[in-house]
This record gives structure tokens, C-alpha cells and sequence, in this order.
């Protein structure tokens, strides 16, 4: 563990040892349930902005994307752009927490995704909006991030499992809650799509105002404290040339090109730069030594394959419903109900049973089983496949992810020492931002050019003058608009997108394999009783 100089509580008063090195005489009181509750309200309002922010748009979006003269491109780039500065912002928000204050950090990161989503709502572009969910997305990143490192500075990790059941179901309710107000406000002609930016930022302020009367957190602060700028602008520059290379490769350019060979070399040596800067860093944004240990190392792993299937459910089942099934924004929303109620009811019941019995293996491995069969069943889908079947295959892939996401991270902060926690959290956070953006990318590039695929063959069969019309409007990755097709074209256009998502399910599901893989090889190791970094809340200063 690295050594640190003696912190001082602010408000004066004489220097304090860190919480994990004071004596046992010197430990407050653990926190009751309805205290912890009453800290973690505020919090937890954060996270449901974080995430409805996050999941808004996906039934919006091909409609902004129509309105706006984008592309299948900028539709996975208005996703990707959030999740890419989400990813680099949030290893430098965990860090950020080790050394500042963790409920002033909370709101500032509630200022910036307000203030990004206010200008999203005012973009008269594809390439405005991209701008403005780039910074929603370090807003998101940082609240994503420090829910979690919040919440076990106050609670013990055999606690935690119930209070990350907590988490997972406000993540649940936001998830399914928010593509369906997302449909509801762009089905309703007076007030547009432009307000799916503008509902969540009420939401923003009230969590302001109940996190200042809510959350009490002591102030720590080294006399040594810096912020490794330098990992920071190179871990970034390694995630976005990937994301970059991923998303516009066999599209502005080959798989097998020059720029291809430019970006991901860069990509790598961004990469090795920042091994390099971290290993003499004072305070690096990850600690490499992190990765020393086993569990941390494969929860980590395991989290970035996760992300992958994570976001590739979120953003791709609204193609479908609307593109492959003709549905409405609303009710697009409502067909993902199982798969989000799978997640709510898994996140809920793994965590109070994690915190009764201590054992949270079972529920990790159990969740990849889980997850590997929905995607892989869901590779199955068509545009006529029975919705009694999708529902299934929903649900068991939000089980497996209700089962996975918090339980990870709560095994990696049961490996770590308080003065590591903030940075060991962000790690997993990381990696499965990472994944998810990496997905969403690559998949989504996938299916546009799966998409082009099918319309071409199928307007083959219509006949030579059917065929002569190429894409059926999908050139270039482009978004038809099913109502203006005539019926013919428009079965064709379907039958495409139905088979299309299919497939972008099919190629996920070997990355939930390999998490499963990863995940039977950490060890379990018992949950720790004692108290939390820094305490009690009720004992703060902040």
C-alpha cells in the first residue's frame, strides 16, 4: 500500500491518520440503514440522471438523426461520443476522488452534464450534437464513477452488496424509464425530440440541491496530492484514436489500409506511453500495481466484455423495433420492459443476498451463463420473430447483466485499501465504458454494412428493376424513413434490419463467453465487516 502523509479533516483540527491505519477505540459508529438511505438519496437521484441521460435518445434517435441529415455513422457516433469521453473522463474522476472532495466532485459533475445537455438540445447538427454529448459524457462518467466510490467510502463491502442491489435497480428504472419518456416526448408534436435533453436537467438540479442537504463525507486531503494530467491526455488520446479507427474503418477508409495502420499504431503507442507515465507517476490516474492483483485484473477484463453487451442492447433493440417491426418511439420503449425488469429483479436479489451470506461468485458466473444465452439466442432475431420470443431472450440477458455489473465491482473493492478505492473502482467502471464504446462502434459498423447487405439481395429478388435501385436508401449508411417507402421496398427494408440486428447480437455474444471465462477464474474471497473508508457520514465534515 502506498504511503501517505497524515490527512487533515477540513474545518481545522489536528491531523487525522487515515481511517484504515485509526485505532480501533477511534471508529465511529457504523451507520443504520435509514441514515445510510437518507445520504445515499441524493446520490442515487445523480445516477438516475447519469443513466436516463444515457438511454433517452436511443428511441429518439432515428428521428434526430432523419431530422438532422445524418447517417447510421452519426447514429452510432451520437452514442459513441458520450461513451468515449465517459471512458477517458472516468479513470481521471476515480482519481480525482482519492484526493478531493467526493460530494463537491458530484456536483461538479452534475454542472457539467447539465450544462452539455442544455446546448444538445439546441444542436442545429449531427456534428453540434456529437459535441455536446462528448460533454454530457464526462458529466456521466463522472457520476457513474463516484456513485460507486461514494457509497463504499460510507459502507463496509459485506453491506455493500445490498446497497449495489440498490444501485442496479435505480439503473434498471432509468434504463427502461428512459427510452420510454424519450419515445413519449417524440411522439408528442409540441414538444419534440429536443426535449430528451432538456427533461433530464430538473432532475440534475434537484439531485444538486439534495446532495448539498444529504451527503456528509469528511474532507480528506494529502499535502502531496497531484493529478496526473499527463495519464489522463494519454489514455484518452489511445481510447479515442481506437474508437475513431473502429468507427470509420471500411467506411472513409479499409480495414486494410494506411489509416487504419496510422490509427491503431498511434493507438498503441498512446497506449505504451501511458504504461510508461504510469509507472513513474507519484499519483497515477491507475495505479498499475492495481493489476498485481488477480481479481482486480480479471474483474476488469470481465467488465469490458460486459459493456460490450451492455450497450449493444440499449442502442440497437430501438433499431430494431422501429426499423425491423415499424413501431412507434413509445412503444418501442415498451417492448424492452423484460429485458430491464430482468435487470432490476437480478441487481436487487443478488445484492441482499450477497449481503446475508458474504458469497458473490456464484452470482457473477451464474449472471455470464445467463447473458451469454440471451445474446445468443437474440442472434436468432428476425423481423418476424414472435415477440413472446424476444421477450425471453430480453430477459435472460438483463438477468445476466443485473448479475454481473455492480457484483464486480464490488469484488474489486473488496481487493483494494481505502487511499486505493476511488481509482480501483473507476478501473472497472473504465474498462467496461471502454467495452461499451468499443461495441457500439464496431457493431454498429457491422450492422450498417449487414443492413446494405440484406437490401441488396433483397431487392435481387424483387426483380432486375428493383435491383437496380442499389441500397434502398441505406447508401452510406443512411436511415430510411419506413412510412415514405412504398410496401414492397418497405418489407425489404425490415426483413434487412431485422436480420441485421440479429447478427450484431450473434458477434456480441462471444464477448459475454469470454467475460463468463474470466469470471470462473477469480477467486472469491470472503466480503470484509469492518467499517468503511472514512467512516461515518454522520461524523463529516463536508
Amino acid at each position: 500500500m502506498t504511503t501517505t502523509t497524515p490527512a487533515r479533516v477540513k474545518g481545522g483540527g489536528p491531523p487525522q491518520a487515515p481511517s484504515d491505519q485509526a485505532p480501533a477505540d477511534a471508529a465511529p459508529a457504523p451507520m443504520t440503514h435509514p441514515q445510510i438511505m437518507k445520504a445515499l438519496s441524493g446520490l442515487m437521484l445523480g445516477m438516475f440522471v447519469a443513466i436516463l441521460s444515457s438511454t433517452i435518445v436511443s428511441n429518439a434517435l432515428p428521428q434526430i438523426i432523419s431530422e438532422l441529415g445524418g447517417t447510421q455513422s452519426s447514429y452510432t457516433w451520437v452514442v459513441t461520443a458520450a461513451l468515449l469521453s465517459m471512458t477517458a473522463a472516468t479513470p481521471l474522476w476515480g482519481k480525482l476522488a482519492d484526493l478531493f472532495s467526493k460530494k463537491l466532485l458530484v456536483q461538479l459533475a452534475l454542472v457539467v452534464y447539465v450544462l452539455g445537455s442544455v446546448v444538445a438540445g439546441l444542436s442545429q447538427n449531427t456534428g453540434m450534437l456529437i459535441a455536446c454529448r462528448v460533454v454530457q459524457g464526462i458529466g456521466v462518467g463522472g457520476l457513474s464513477a463516484l456513485a460507486q466510490i461514494v457509497m463504499a467510502a460510507m459502507i463496509s463491502p459485506r453491506e455493500r452488496g445490498r446497497y449495489s442491489g440498490y444501485l442496479g435497480a435505480v439503473f434498471a428504472v432509468a434504463t427502461v424509464g428512459g427510452p420510454l419518456l424519450g419515445g413519449v416526448i417524440t411522439d408528442t408534436d409540441w414538444l419534440g425530440w429536443r426535449w430528451c435533453f432538456y427533461v433530464g436537467v430538473p432532475f440534475a438540479v434537484i439531485a444538486l440541491v439534495v446532495l448539498q442537504k444529504t451527503l456528509r463525507l469528511p474532507v480528506v486531503r494529502r499535502a502531496d496530492a497531484k493529478v496526473d494530467w499527463l495519464g489522463a491526455v494519454l489514455v484518452s488520446g489511445a481510447v479515442s484514436l481506437l474508437l475513431i479507427w473502429v468507427t470509420q474503418a471500411g467506411d472513409s477508409y479499409g480495414w486494410i489500409s494506411w489509416t487504419t495502420l496510422a490509427m491503431t499504431g498511434g493507438a498503441v503507442v498512446f497506449g505504451l506511453l501511458f504504461v510508461l507515465a504510469e509507472s513513474r507517476a507519484a499519483d497515477p490516474v491507475i495505479p498499475l500495481r492495481l493489476f498485481r492483483n488477480k481479481t482486480i485484473a480479471l474483474a476488469s477484463a470481465a467488465s469490458l466484455f460486459v459493456g460490450i453487451a451492455m450497450f449493444s442492447g440499449t442502442v440497437f433493440f430501438s433499431q430494431f423495433f422501429q426499423l425491423a417491426r415499424g413501431e412507434s418511439p413509445t412503444m418501442s420503449g415498451i417492448l424492452t420492459i423484460p429485458m430491464i425488469g430482468g435487470l432490476f429483479v437480478s441487481s436487487t436479489v443478488s445484492g441482499q443476498v450477497i449481503t446475508r451470506t458474504g458469497r458473490w461468485k456464484g452470482w457473477i458466473v451464474s449472471g455470464g451463463v445467463l447473458l451469454t444465452a440471451g445474446l445468443g439466442l437474440l442472434g436468432t432475431l428476425r423481423h418476424d420473430t414472435p415477440y413472446w420470443h424476444i421477450a425471453v431472450y430480453m430477459a435472460l440477458t438483463g438477468l445476466g447483466l443485473g448479475m454481473m455489473m455492480q457484483n464486480l465491482v464490488l469484488a474489486t473493492q473488496n481487493q483494494v485499501a481505502p487511499g486505493d478505492l476511488g481509482a480501483a473502482s473507476s478501473v472497472v467502471t473504465f474498462f467496461r465504458s471502454l467495452g461499451g464504446a468499443v461495441g457500439v462502434s464496431a457493431l454498429g459498423a457491422l450492422m450498417a454494412h449487414r443492413v446494405s447487405h440484406y437490401v441488396e439481395e433483397g431487392l435481387a429478388a424483387l426483380g432486375p428493376k428493383a435491383a437496380a435501385m442499389g441500397h434502398g436508401g441505406t447508401a452510406g449508411g443512411g436511415i430510411p424513413d419506413l412510412d415514405a417507402l412504398p410496401a414492397p421496398l418497405r418489407a425489404v427494408i425490415e426483413s434487412a434490419y431485422g436480420h441485421g440486428v440479429g447478427d450484431v447480437f450473434l458477434y456480441a455474444a462471444p464477448s459475454a463467453l469470454l467475460a463468463l471465462l474470466l469470471a470462473v477464474f477469480i477467486k472469491e474471497a470472503a466480503l470484509k465487516s469492518g467499517p468503511a473508508e472514512h467512516g461515518s457520514a454522520s461524523s463529516a465534515q463536508e
